[in-house]
């Protein structure tokens, strides 16, 4: 249960300090940058929700014992 809420955690910093780096990022004029940064941060949080998808079906076919 910690580590989910570990998680939960990291995905918000990343949350947070990708909205302020978009906000720093475009009142500076660089909004293409912005937009890869946005898109970079949102690729990292989806590979950590990826991990924790495969662990549940690992865990799952464990259970089972599916092999």
């Amino acid at each position: 249960m910690g580590m989910n809420v570990d998680l939960i955690f990291k995905i918000a910093g990343i949350g947070i300090l990708l909205a302020v780096l978009h906000q720093v990022l475009t009142r500076s004029g660089r909004d293409e940058m912005a937009t890869m940064t946005t898109l970079a941060g949102i690729i990292v949080v989806l590979f950590m929700v990826i991990q924790l998808v495969n662990n549940l079906f690992t865990t799952v076919r464990t259970m089972f014992q599916l092999y």
